[in-house]
């Protein structure tokens, strides 16, 4: 008997959703992708604060220009708020473009330095 339930406990931890949840880290930071140049960060923020508590917002630019790559990172305070914005964002026109929203996650390639990415990236 305690062996079947052992057997149960690893099978759970051997499942995609577990692991892709470990693998994540957390689930209150989304990749936000497809911005507009022109959009920065109070205008990202604005756009996400309706689905609760917005912590943080970076939009990745460019060290030589200053402009917009065209994509940024918006983390909630919340799983719930994060999980929301994403159903409800992805896919909408922000500043004349469609975003495309992902889970970020932390890489964990060598001199990476912590740094959050969308899960696209080979």
């Amino acid at each position: 008997m305690q062996m079947h339930a052992l057997n149960r406990v690893y099978s759970a931890f051997k499942s995609p959703p577990h692991r892709w949840l470990t693998w994540r880290q957390s689930c209150s930071g989304l990749f936000v992708g497809g911005l507009s140049y022109d959009t920065n960060e109070s205008v990202l923020k604005g756009a996400f604060e309706e689905y609760g508590e917005v912590i943080e917002v970076k939009v990745i630019c460019d060290r030589v220009s200053g402009k917009s790559r065209g994509y940024g990172f918006v983390h909630y305070s919340s799983e719930m708020a994060a999980n929301k914005a994403l159903k409800e964002m992805d896919g909408r026109l922000l500043d004349g473009r469609n975003i495309h929203i992902h889970y970020a996650y932390r890489r964990e390639r060598q001199g990476s330095q912590g740094k959050a990415t969308s899960g696209n990236e080979k």
